[in-house]
């Protein structure tokens, strides 16, 4: 049998009678066609790399192709791999003096864990902290020595009923981890505690979208694996427990024999897509320039553990529809208008529907790494996400990027007079979506949002709560402001407009180095540097844009949750180093914080 092109085979795949309506108008029952079958069950919450995620892109290509866009890439698709989750090996073993535990029963590696077999003695190292400021002293590595050893930890931290625990911020398993490593361990093994985990259980295997691992073996086990272990120094996990949290001191010894185990983790690869189509400008040399517009189409899958939902304890579809067939489907009826209107616009517009956004900006990341069009040439970036949830009282819309172009405000300022939205400028160009991938090629950009609210990244983001004449008003507004860039005669002049303030996962932290994590890049050799906040710390000590963090202050940098461990321990006014790889070459750059 002849084998059958992967992108005609998936337009096979889909229903004839998906096709939603196509006119040059963009209104509210077209958008609810478009958001329904979007964020509908079969769809299972288009989790990249998935079925569902192979049919949302197949709709979106086929409601471009039926407007008269211009199918661009591999027949309108750009294909790429993501990792989706992770699977036990077949040589997972643990055993101690002739002892032998089966994995998925008694003990489980950690996604984050190498693959690697370790013979080797233990210690226990009690919560395995190291804390030391002007109101708190703990270390459980003060009177043992991990080199070359197993660390046998407890998950948690000492005062487990403390909301506020100074503990919190550093407790995380990864966090314990590092510092077992720093400390030269060759292993780490976590135990949780009885008042930790009455249940004992055995985290999930789950695959948290970091990049790399921490470079040696980490395994879960159950207390009687534990306690057999350290029978030989006379204690049981119970009693350790107990003491160290009855004391509040830390508690710490060598343990006899030697522990023996092989980590066996698989990542379980997928393809999933791009979906790109263009409307070709009208003017001869102008249509040799490009506006850029996009909205990510992936969204959560079933949720879980790893996934991003806020309830990673429900296994359930989680569709989606404001996250984000909203900014999908407004970008289709986007497409649709300026297709089929008779004055199409002088520049060309690009439209994009991004996947694996959710996985870190996967999609986005790979196109500018592999433009369809000139990347010097696009000249701009409007991106939609969630803009289903118009207030119709607040009647209120943030635009983000508006600082970076010396225009961008004054057309929106100009653009809005006549209508009954009201704009909520946002100038900084970075923030939790696709557009800050192209801020970080120095493009323009604008990011239209209608506000997060208590559905957002749960089960409860159903078509039946989104503001259809209110996405029609936004979709609408930003048409009119696409198509003005597409066609006005001025380029806009981009400027920096770098964030001035801290984006959520820094809240904890007391200093920045003023940079964007490039979080395309996953290869655990360190954390690249996506962009550079002008006039931050990072420029004044000449970091650049494509640099290769791999350690700061000394200690080795392999992904962003090592990045984020080392900053939590850095301090205003620290002057640090911070070793880099440029263009092959290793660096070392004097940071003031």
């Amino acid at each position: 049998m002849k084998k059958l092109p992967v992108a005609l085979l998936a337009f096979m795949l889909l229903p004839v009678f998906l096709i939603a309506q196509v006119s040059v108008e963009i209104t509210s029952g077209e958008l609810e066609e478009h958001v329904r079958y979007l964020a509908s069950d079969e769809l299972m919450g288009r989790k990249a790399g998935t079925r569902g995620d192979t049919l949302a892109a197949g709709y979106i290509r086929s409601q471009f192709e039926h407007a008269g866009l211009q199918l661009l890439e591999s027949d309108g698709y750009q294909y790429f791999d993501v990792v989706t989750d992770v699977a036990l090996g077949q040589t997972n073993r643990l055993q101690y003096e002739g002892i032998a535990w089966e994995a998925g029963e008694d003990f489980i590696p950690y996604a984050f864990s190498a693959a690697d077999v370790l013979t080797a003695p233990a210690v226990f190292a009690g919560f395995g902290l190291q804390v030391q400021n002007d109101t708190l002293e703990w270390d459980d590595y003060k009177t043992i020595d991990a080199k070359g050893r197993w660390v046998i930890l407890l998950s948690g931290f000492p005062d487990p009923d403390q909301d506020q625990s100074a503990f919190a911020g550093i407790s995380g398993i990864r966090d314990k981890v590092i510092a077992a490593r720093d400390q030269g361990a060759a292993g780490v093994i976590v135990v949780s505690g009885e008042q930790w985990d009455p249940g004992d259980r055995l985290p999930s295997l789950y695959f948290d979208k970091a990049g790399g691992n921490t470079g040696i073996p980490v395994i879960h086990v159950k207390r009687h694996v534990a306690d057999t272990i350290i029978s030989g120094t006379g204690h049981t996990l119970a009693q350790l427990e107990a003491r160290i949290l009855d004391q509040d001191i830390p508690f710490s010894f060598a343990i006899p024999g030697e522990v023996t185990a092989a980590t066996d983790i698989h990542k379980v690869h997928a393809t999933t897509r791009n979906v790109i189509a263009m409307v070709p400008g009208s003017d001869p040399e102008l249509r040799k320039e490009y506006l850029v517009v996009g909205a990510h189409y992936d969204h959560l899958g079933m949720g879980g553990p790893g996934s991003g939902s806020r309830n990673p304890d429900t296994l359930v579809v989680h569709n989606g529809a404001d996250d984000n067939a909203s900014g999908v489907s407004g970008i289709i009826e986007i497409a649709e208008n300026l297709s089929l209107r008779d004055n199409r616009p002088k520049r060309s517009i690009v439209f994009v529907a991004f996947g694996a956004e959710e996985m870190g900006l996967l999609g986005s990341g790979y196109f500018v790494e592999n433009p369809p069009v000139p990347l010097e040439q696009i000249q701009a970036m409007i991106n939609f996400d969630m803009i289903g949830r118009l207030d119709p009282e607040k009647r209120s819309v943030m635009v983000g990027g508006t600082g970076t172009s010396v225009q961008g405000a004054g057309i929106l300022d100009r653009l809005q007079e006549g209508t009954a939205l009201v704009l909520s400028y946002s100038p900084e160009g970075y923030g939790p979506s696709d557009h800050a991938v192209f801020y970080g090629e120095n493009i323009p950009v604008f990011f239209f949002n209608t506000g997060v609210h208590s559905d957002y990244h749960t089960m409860h983001d159903d078509a039946g709560l989104l503001n259809y004449e209110g996405q029609a008003e936004v979709s609408a507004f930003a048409c009119r402001l696409i198509a003005e860039l597409a066609s006005r005669e001025e380029n806009l002049i981009f400027t920096e407009a770098g964030p001035r303030k801290k984006v959520s996962n820094y809240r904890q932290l007391k200093v920045t180095l003023g940079i964007m994590p490039d979080f395309t890049d996953s290869s655990g050799d360190g954390l690249g540097v996506g962009g550079v906040r002008e006039d931050g710390p990072a420029d004044a000590g000449g970091m650049k844009k494509g640099d290769l963090i791999t350690a700061l202050d000394g200690k080795p940098v392999h992904n962003i949750y090592e990045y984020m461990n080392r900053l939590k321990k850095l301090e205003p006014g620290q002057i640090i180093t911070v070793d880099i790889l440029r263009d092959g070459e290793k660096k070392v750059l004097i940071v003031q914080l």
